[in-house]
């Protein structure tokens, strides 16, 4: 089994032989930090470490599509929007939010948790039990809202 950074650099020699420049970059730009966060951690960037390095780069490539398309540049958005897929295929299948939040539900009940006070545990226990399957905004926002929807008050 190839790792993620092998996959990447097979991805990039077939761009450069098909002449898919933004693709091509792309893959360049995600190579190039996959290779500062090993020189940060002095060591090989284990799955985690490279997902967050891939979630990091899509929220990157949103939020600037989201400011071109403030300053009426969807052309850039849409280039930016791109490369955010170009990344995303580089992410593990994520879990659904019906998934996340049965999950939720299920651990709510068996450990007699409601309110606000019992999220630090759920984000610890959902975070650990889907690992690179769930981001931790997602789990969050389910959370809050099980655990709101639960609170007697």
């Amino acid at each position: 089994m190839t790792n993620p950074r092998q996959r990447i650099e097979t991805d990039l020699k077939q761009a450069l032989k098909a002449g898919d420049k933004e693709r091509l970059s792309t893959l360049r730009m995600l190579l190039t930090e996959i290779n500062n966060e090993r020189i940060r951690h002095g060591g090989e960037v284990d799955e985690t470490g490279f997902v967050a390095v891939v979630r990091k780069a899509i929220k990157q490539r949103h939020e600037a599509a989201e400011q071109f398309r403030k300053g009426g540049r969807e052309e850039s958005a849409a280039k930016e929007e791109r490369e955010a897929a170009v990344l995303g295929a580089y992410l593990p299948q994520q879990a659904s939010d019906e998934e996340i939040r049965a999950a939720i539900v299920e651990l709510c009940d068996a450990e007699d948790l409601t309110g606000k006070a019992a999220i630090g545990r759920l984000m610890q226990q959902m975070l650990a039990r889907f690992g690179t399957r769930a981001d931790g905004a997602t789990v969050n926002r389910i959370a809050r809202e099980v655990l709101t929807a639960r609170d007697p008050s």
